[in-house]
């Protein structure tokens, strides 16, 4: 018995670990990403679009490819875009794992 509870207390300690956080990374919907042009120039992207285009999901861009993110991610990404101020040059600190291609999102801010 207390190797199992050892065992189990080992995992919850390393689960936090397991998450990553980047910081000040482009904010993109799936849509757009797929753009070369846009992709040039992330900065330029304008919240009304990242908006409009929800339905095809968000991701951020990673060392210069897009990553996308979970449902979760995508959620926090249309509350977090509803409530900046920004019209562009949408960067954001998100924390989360990466698993298989895409970004299991815990957090997300824009700066």
């Amino acid at each position: 018995m207390k190797k199992i509870a050892l065992t189990l207390f080992v995992i919850a300690l390393a689960s936090p670990l397991a998450a990553e956080t980047w910081k000040g990374v482009a904010l993109m919907d799936a849509s757009c990403a797929a753009k070369k042009d846009v992709m040039a120039h992330p900065e330029n992207h304008k919240k009304g679009c990242a908006l409009q285009c929800s339905k095809s999901g968000y991701g951020a861009i990673v060392d210069g490819k897009f990553v996308k993110f979970d449902k979760k991610g995508d959620e926090l990404a249309v509350e977090a875009l509803k409530k900046s101020d920004k019209k562009d040059h949408l960067t954001a600190n998100v924390t989360g794992e990466l698993k298989d291609g895409t970004i299991e999102v815990s957090a997300l801010t824009l700066e």
